[in-house]
């Protein structure tokens, strides 16, 4: 049978309640633990949150546990489920979503747990972007939205003004992105006109979305197992081959996969750097010069009116254990309830650089002025509800996509080298991908 029939069932009510969730004996408050995978100041302000919680109530102890990085802390989660000890509450990577709503009875939806216990839990509360994401097709919410980013364009202001373009004007479509990579190379305005970070999901995950495109079949992986990869058809192929132009022309400059880029754009060593919007506390820290943030460019041609972006990020998600009780159940409802709250997602979005991820949230944010106060910091959730969610940007649900991604990864590398074209590229990519695919599959159905 497949497992995401686990994951059907009655749907939640809207805004936030307070839960009380009863001691777990006489006298004793209920103890739950969250494992996360944030480190630095993302982790100080996890420490935070529990912090507030715990004072905000007398009923419940949240105990926040650093488990390391994001595949570390799915990695452990899965063991320690097996092990019969599954943490209450782990912070999942959006791109372990698919693996999570496999993993049949260790985890309890969030739907389901709102359901349980009284928690009144409204997906239409959040912004499309993150909705969409960790929806099920009947639009219930499997996982509960905490830290979500998105992919943005970050450009040297500076650069730009000793290029001659004009820094209030940056690249709308790929094709002004490729004219002012150009530009800003032959102007030696930095020692690297462009960069990105993210490649695999940046240039192609997030362009899919945005020009409304098809990255796999079965909805994305969203409708059933049976996906398969859709990345070797003529836009994705030209977008390969966009940056092997710009890279001959040394105009890009491939830097590393994932975050390895970052650093190139906030030390000043190139003009243009494609990164998440969350990597704004490293800019703001680090940057000798004028930035600003930008939305990601689009494709007319494809798209007149682009989509929404899709979101980076991690979610909770509620485990089970052997002997796991109602109370404590509830005491993980009742965190969800208070994260939920507008003044919480306000809080957590501006003292991150992380979105807020409710509509209330979001205003609440305006309200209290920080956008005013800090131009550019309301780009990422305007993308993310821009246009018309479709199954196209709601985002990807494909099992073992980490696996995927750096096969992608690694097909990009040797195009960039000149060891194959952009179709061969994209063909093994979309080849060896499958095969994951349908062992997942397997693994899934067996």
């Amino acid at each position: 049978m497949d497992r995401r029939v686990l994951l059907t069932g009655v749907g939640s009510v809207a805004a936030w309640t307070a839960l009380r969730p009863g001691p777990a004996a006489a006298g004793d408050k209920t103890t739950i633990v969250l494992w996360h995978a944030m480190s630095g100041a993302n982790g100080e302000e996890v420490e935070r949150l529990a912090r507030d919680f715990n004072v905000s109530q007398s009923d419940v102890t949240l105990e926040a546990v650093f488990k390391g990085t994001y595949p570390e802390t799915l990695t452990a989660a899965i063991a320690a489920y097996r092990a019969g000890k599954a943490p209450h509450i782990v912070q999942i990577f959006e791109v372990g979503t698919g693996t999570m709503l496999q993993a049949g009875p260790a985890i309890k939806p969030a739907w389901k747990l709102a359901e349980e216990t009284g928690l009144a839990l409204d997906p239409k509360a959040y912004i499309p972007g993150v909705r969409g994401y960790y929806s099920l097709p009947d639009g219930k919410l499997a996982s509960m939205p905490f830290n979500s980013s998105t992919a943005v364009m970050w450009y040297n202001r500076d650069a730009f003004e000793k290029a001659g373009l004009d820094p209030d004007k940056p690249p709308a479509t790929y094709d002004d992105f490729a004219k002012a990579a150009r530009t800003l190379a032959s102007k030696a305005a930095t020692p690297i006109a462009s960069t990105s970070a993210w490649m695999t999901w940046i240039q192609f995950e997030e362009y899919a979305a945005i020009q409304n495109l098809a990255y796999a079949t079965e909805g994305n992986g969203y409708d059933g197992l049976g996906a398969q990869l859709l990345i070797n058809t003529k836009p994705f192929v030209d977008q390969l081959q966009r940056f092997m132009d710009l890279s001959k022309d040394g105009a890009f400059k491939y830097a590393g996969r994932d975050t390895a880029p970052d650093a190139v754009f906030y030390s000043g060593q190139a003009a243009i750097g494609f990164g998440s919007s969350s990597g704004r506390a490293d800019i703001v820290k680090n940057a000798k010069f004028r930035y600003a943030e930008a939305f990601l460019p689009t494709e007319p041609a494809l798209n007149p009116k682009p989509n929404n972006s899709i979101i980076g990020g991690a979610s909770l998600w509620a485990m089970t254990a052997p002997k796991r009780t109602e109370a404590e159940y509830k005491a993980v409802a009742a965190f969800y309830g208070f994260i939920s709250k507008p003044e919480q997602v306000a809080l957590y979005a501006q003292h991150t650089g992380y979105v807020p991820v409710t509509s209330a949230g979001y205003e609440a944010t305006k309200q209290a002025g920080y956008f005013e106060k800090n131009p550019g910091t309301d780009v990422p959730a305007q993308q993310l509800g821009r246009g018309e969610l479709t199954p196209n940007s709601r985002g990807l649900r494909l099992g073992r996509l980490p696996e995927i991604r750096v096969i992608l990864y690694e097909e990009i590398e040797k195009a960039l080298q000149g060891q194959q074209g952009a179709q061969a590229a994209m063909d093994s990519a979309v080849a060896r991908g499958n095969r994951v695919l349908r062992e997942f599959q397997k693994s899934a159905r067996g």
